[in-house]
């Protein structure tokens, strides 16, 4: 048998992201669980973020057993990485290989950190992340709603971000995430001029009471960097923004609203759940401790 690996940045060619989709339904007929996001592939055609792909091909069948993805999703040099190796070639150190790589490659960008994930439920997954030194740190959740057409019924208005904004979304996130205020201005810059990404500001009587991004991709419309206030919680202000989204959606032209929570954050599921998001799957992530 004869093994060849190639290592390629975001974008992928089409007939590169038919060779991993292929590779993802295999393995889901075999592990049940579908991979295609934890894989990248609603990102991998992107110019905008910065991700590479390593890629096992067993060259006698011409045909591709095994690949790793790492991706820098918010800009700030932290890589997300996942790997998949057909289930037929698991037992000749494929993936041992491909992690390897995975790590020249995020050194070579100058990685300043990293989080291995898997999907729940991938048994193999886990054990090998587990075998290489990796730690279970958190899970975060996927939750799916329904793009509709909703009248807004409270004070609460979503305009566009304007630099006007900068200093009081600074103020949210540092209560919401625990962000310094580099680490916020680095996120309001990413947020604001990577193409696909739309950063609003919530507004209640000229206040600023909140923030999301959303981002396209296909029919899904994604929520990334959502923030309510502190003294503005439990006041009907997340619902309302997170309405205006499934509207925004539908406006759009897609069919979906898809947003990631921590499992562990139980006062975002109550509000995510009290506006009709309900849970998808789930991903596992893991920390590098040697």
């Amino acid at each position: 048998m004869n093994l060849s690996a190639i290592t390629v940045s975001f974008p992928l060619d089409q007939e590169t992201y038919e060779e991993v989709q292929n590779l993802c339904k295999t393995a889901a007929v075999c592990d049940g669980i579908l991979l295609n996001q934890v894989m990248n592939l609603t990102i991998a055609k992107s110019y905008e973020i910065r991700g590479f792909y390593v890629l096992v091909y067993d060259d006698e069948k011409n045909i591709l057993v095994g690949a790793g993805t790492a991706v820098d999703l918010m800009g700030l040099n932290t890589y997300e990485w996942s790997m998949l190796v057909a289930p037929m070639y698991r037992q000749l150190g494929i993936g041992t290989a491909i992690l390897n790589v995975l790590k020249e490659g995020m050194a070579i960008r100058k990685s300043e950190g990293e989080l291995a994930l898997v999907v729940e439920g991938s048994k193999y997954g886990k054990e090998f992340l587990q075998q290489n030194g990796y730690l279970y740190s958190f899970s975060e959740a996927t939750l799916e709603a329904h793009a509709e057409v909703m009248e807004n019924k409270g004070a609460v208005t979503l305009r566009p971000f304007m630099q006007k904004d900068t200093e009081a979304l600074i103020s949210i996130f540092s209560d919401a995430f625990g962000d310094m205020r580099e680490e916020s201005l680095e996120l309001i810059e990413f947020n604001t001029t990577t193409e696909g990404l739309v950063m609003w500001t919530a507004e209640t009587d000229g206040e600023v009471v909140g923030t999301v991004t959303t981002r396209k991709e296909g029919e899904v419309q994604w929520i990334t960097a959502f923030a309510v206030s502190p003294n503005r919680q439990r006041q009907g202000v997340g619902t309302q923004i997170l309405n205006f989204v499934k509207d925004y959606a539908i406006r759009s032209g897609d069919k979906t609203v898809l947003l990631d929570v921590e499992i562990e954050n139980m006062g975002a599921l109550r509000v995510y759940e009290k506006a009709g998001f309900m849970k998808s799957s789930q991903l596992d992530y893991y920390i590098y401790i040697g």
